[in-house]
């Protein structure tokens, strides 16, 4: 994988991107095709020269998804992806769907998530009525409804005793840890230890680049290379199938409730997107029983405005450092930064064999993930709090003195990370 992995929209779109932005070669890793986030040179000095260059990227890469599958999605009022002619209800009234029948609104699909109290009602917006209008309309009928577009979020990068010492002292029970990304490629040797189960995609085996680099810094193990709790079982759940349509709100969310269900206490989220409420209610239903959701900030710069669900409360945001210290100058600020973690020339595993390098602050959120499910076994408030808090006695302070926007409570993790380098002359000997 010798990719660099950043400002994600969509990850099988990127290909032409990257054919214009390439990162130099290493000897001996691999370029990987087609990577999940957009691959940029390094260093980036000119590349993330402004915040404007930033957003733009994210935004070609929103405009080049609508313009290839016009008939599956469509851009929001605020040009965020959404699947076309969809509206989301979250557990409507028997008021608010004859409203929704009189608008001309037809019932999709009904699905219902006793673990997270919630049902969804999707509706099909009919031909010749604008998606956002129809959704205008619906509030302006039911003024209490929750209703929401179905967005699609997009993918946004010695060991072993560090590992052991981070489970001093945890709750009793199996070590667990979820991943909600694309597939992961289970045959890697990496990763064919870890035990655990798949959810999505009719249980089809998809394996995805981006899916398979996150969780080998979760669970990987191989021959020199180790991630943050490489004895944990993965419950890894798929939201994107292969389809250009995938990792909507509702995708997101049935895999959260299957994580309520197999009770994997910490579950790592490497998706970022706009704010949506189906999401936000999945989300707060999972932090109010115990779990602890950890998602990277995202990588559209500093000035930009915050990105879902690392934003919202009760979310562990995690943001990306370089080797040497600096925040990554992709990654985004704000009060949703709760740690930093290393997010630059960070080996992982890439699908279909070998190694590459990873950028971005989709993988320095797995770092933490992995660390915190070391201590939180099961879900519980109070120690999913202690955990969090325990992970501080680590955490080495960085930027303003205490919690600050861009470093967050502090750099952990920083001893996991395998760097190409290493992992190459480990695996020779």
């Amino acid at each position: 994988m010798k990719a660099v992995f950043t400002l994600s929209l969509c990850a099988a779109l990127a290909a032409p991107a990257q054919a214009q932005l390439r990162l130099p070669q290493l000897p001996g890793m691999p370029r990987l095709p087609g990577i999940a986030d957009r691959v940029l040179p390094q260093p980036l000095p000119e590349l993330l020269s402004s915040a404007t260059q930033l957003v733009d990227l994210r935004l070609s890469t929103v405009r080049e998804l609508l313009a290839r599958h016009r008939d599956l999605v469509e851009a929001d009022p605020a040009g965020e992806p959404i699947r076309r002619q969809e509206l989301v209800l979250v557990s409507p009234s028997h008021a608010a769907l004859a409203a929704a029948a009189e608008l001309g609104l037809a019932r999709l699909r009904e699905e219902a998530w006793p673990e997270l109290d919630l049902r969804e009602v999707v509706l099909r917006v009919p031909a010749g009525l604008d998606t956002a209008q129809a959704l205008a309309r619906l509030r302006a009928a039911q003024p209490g409804l929750q209703a929401d577009f179905n967005h699609l979020y997009s993918r946004s990068g010695e060991v072993a005793a560090a590992a052991a010492a981070a489970q001093r002292g945890a709750q009793p029970g199996p070590l667990r840890v979820g991943l909600v990304d694309g597939g992961v490629d289970r045959r890697h040797a990496a990763l064919r230890h870890a035990a655990g189960a798949s959810f999505g995609c009719d249980g089809r085996a998809l394996p995805s680049e981006h899916g398979t680099a996150v969780a080998s810094l979760l669970v990987g193990h191989d021959r020199g290379f180790a991630g943050a709790a490489s004895k944990a079982e993965l419950f890894a759940a798929d939201v994107y199938c292969e389809q250009p349509d995938g990792g909507s709100a509702e995708e997101v969310v049935r895999a959260l409730a299957w994580m309520a269900r197999e009770r994997v206490a910490v579950v790592n989220i490497s998706l970022v997107g706009p704010q949506n409420r189906l999401l936000e209610q999945g989300v707060a239903a999972l932090v109010k029983r115990g779990h602890l959701l950890v998602a990277a900030v995202g990588n559209d710069g500093p000035a930009a405005p915050p990105l879902y669900p690392a934003s919202y409360a009760g979310v562990v945001g995690v943001t990306g450092v370089s080797p040497g210290r600096r925040v990554l100058p992709e990654a985004a600020q704000g009060p949703q930064v709760m740690w930093s973690a290393p997010g630059a020339d960070v080996a992982v595993a890439r699908s279909g064999g070998g190694y590459g390098i990873a950028r971005g602050t989709s993988f320095a959120a797995p770092l933490v993930a992995g660390l915190l499910a070391a201590e939180l076994r099961a879900p519980d408030v109070a120690a999913a709090a202690a955990a969090v808090d325990k992970l501080a006695t680590g955490a080495v302070d960085l930027g303003a003195p205490g919690r600050d926007p861009v470093y967050g409570r502090g750099l952990v993790a920083e001893e996991l990370r395998v760097v190409p380098e290493q992992l190459q002359q480990r695996q020779a000997r």
